[in-house]
């Protein structure tokens, strides 16, 4: 939780969505686990859990994002009428 803690501030700051969109899928999802843990534990102050749910927001969207992407990647992978497997161009 104290982990948690000191990555409040940074949640609001200026660079807050810049630095999420940087991360993998899953380091993004491993920082949103200790967010959430964090939050359930119920000790932080009022202004470090708000701004740990913004940053948690931001990280929900970013790992969303990424997995569009992937099921994307991976739908445009077509079996050809031949047996063999081939890629289509993404829309």
């Amino acid at each position: 939780m104290s982990d948690v803690r000191r990555q409040a501030p940074a949640a609001v700051g200026a660079g807050g969505a810049a630095d999420v969109g940087t991360l993998s899928f899953e380091d993004a999802l491993a920082e949103l686990e200790r967010i959430v843990r964090g939050l359930e534990g119920g000790q932080m102050k009022l202004e470090d859990a708000i701004s740990c749910y913004e940053r948690g927001t931001l990280l929900r969207r970013h790992c969303e994002s990424k997995l569009a992407q992937a099921e994307a990647r991976v739908a445009a992978i077509v079996e050809r009428t031949d047996g063999s497997f081939g890629t289509r161009p993404l829309e």
